[in-house]
């Protein structure tokens, strides 16, 4: 797949709640990050499906809505406002970084940080 394609992917099985589909998107060794403090959230495939199924697939009202997006070389950067896992909205920017066709990395960056 290209960049955008596995970005593609991702974000519609992530509105579906398609935990299956969502993580076929991701390399076996996938890394998330939240940044700008560069913390690990996530190390591998099953622990992202094990996140994804215990705090995000479980809310009925989880839906990531495009905003922006640009691609450039090998990765993919999107602004969403995400609904559903709260009672406001949740803007927040998400950087993919694509490799042999699967996502490698992902770095997080919420619109609001703790001060």
């Amino acid at each position: 797949m290209t960049p955008l394609e596995c970005v593609e992917l991702q974000l519609a099985a992530y509105n579906e709640r398609n935990l299956e589909r969502f993580l076929m998107a991701f390399s076996e060794t996938v890394r998330c990050y939240r940044l700008p403090d560069m913390a690990l959230t996530i190390d591998g495939k099953a622990a992202m499906g094990e996140f994804y199924a215990a705090n995000r697939f479980v809310h009925e009202g989880l839906h990531a809505k495009l905003l922006n997006r640009m691609v450039v070389g090998n990765k993919v950067i999107d602004h969403e406002l995400i609904d559903g896992l709260g009672p406001e909205p949740m803007e927040t920017s998400v950087i993919f970084v694509v490799e042999d066709g699967l996502i490698a990395q992902v770095f997080f960056m919420p619109a609001k940080t703790a001060s």
